[in-house]
């Protein structure tokens, strides 16, 4: 199996808790806490351990917060490296009204990194014995030096890697123009922003995500679509995998789920087709779990095998 590390650059210690019904003013008495290692690239070895795979999570991580982050992987059994740095990790509250089942998201910003310690970062992945796929999840800290990104893309290609990116549009836009990207996993809206036009039509989204996908530039698109499921585009490929319908419970870490089954499927050797559509079944696994749950490995083979069926019924109609 390849070697797969993830790259957080905004860790979070997740923490889940409900209230009766959300109010303004009032003191809302919360449920008992519980906390989850948080951020996505994180996120995405969790669920890549989750399926029996293995990934090393590398993050910049400070603060007895971030302390509490390292403990919580430790005990999923997830491998990481941390990067000691003097901001405090952030804290990230998933807070749920049980009147409405509403689910409410407070993500604050991520901890800062100096100049140093970005180097010190780079360093550290030039250290890695080994790392076949570089997977860079989630937000982008505040003040990050502006050729930042470029020169992580290139530490990439230094190491032979394939490199991975999920974050905003801008991000994702940067590392377009960088080249050399093995896959990027844009959302709807991010798809929208980079393109620089407004998605109307579900018949636009191939079009507009294979425009991007510009020789030297990237060789992969895998669009996430929510419920929907997601669009996978190539050069050559383009198939849109729908969503088995499940019980939402959350919405937490679902894309992570998604792009963590994906990346295993490739490490492996499947084919873009496979792989996609695994990681569509642990997206729609993540979102019956409760909480920060994540995918399970159950769910997410036992909703792949629909999937494949689903797959063999158009093939033979």
């Amino acid at each position: 199996m390849a070697s797969i590390v993830t790259l957080t650059l905004s860790p979070a210690l997740d923490c889940a808790t409900g209230i009766a019904h959300l109010c303004p003013d009032a003191k809302l008495r919360c449920s008992p806490p519980s906390y989850a290692p948080g951020g996505g690239g994180i996120n995405v070895a969790r669920a890549i351990h989750k399926l029996g795979g293995h990934a090393l999570a590398l993050c910049p991580i400070g603060g007895p917060s971030g302390e509490h982050l390292l403990e919580l992987l430790s005990a999923e059994g997830v491998a990481w490296q941390a990067l000691p740095i003097s901001a405090w990790t952030r804290q990230c509250i998933n807070l749920v009204a049980r009147d409405s089942a509403q689910q409410y998201r407070l993500v604050m910003p991520g901890a800062c990194l100096s100049s140093a310690e970005q180097m010190q970062l780079l360093q550290r992945l030039r250290e890695l014995r080994s790392c076949d796929y570089l997977l860079i999840s989630g937000s982008m800290p505040a003040g990050l030096d502006a050729d930042f990104l470029p020169r992580l893309l290139h530490c990439a290609r230094q190491l032979g890697a394939r490199c991975i990116l999920d974050s905003g549009a801008e991000t994702l836009r940067q590392g377009l123009d960088c080249g050399g990207l093995y896959l990027i996993k844009p959302n709807r809206h991010e798809l929208s922003t980079l393109a620089g036009v407004t998605i109307s039509e579900p018949a636009q989204l191939a079009e507009i995500a294979r425009s991007l996908l510009a020789p030297g530039r990237c060789e992969a698109m895998l669009v996430s679509l929510g419920a929907e499921g997601a669009l996978l585009v190539t050069a050559t490929l383009s198939e849109f995998i729908p969503a088995p319908a499940v019980p939402k419970r959350s919405s937490v870490g679902a894309g992570d789920s998604l792009l963590g089954a994906t990346t295993l499927q490739l490490a492996a050797g499947a084919s873009w087709s496979t792989a996609a559509r695994y990681g569509v079944a642990a997206g729609s696994a993540a979102i019956m779990a409760e909480g920060t749950g994540l995918c399970s490995r159950a769910d997410t083979e036992q909703l792949f095998a629909v999937l494949q069926q689903q797959l063999l019924a158009r093939g033979n109609g």
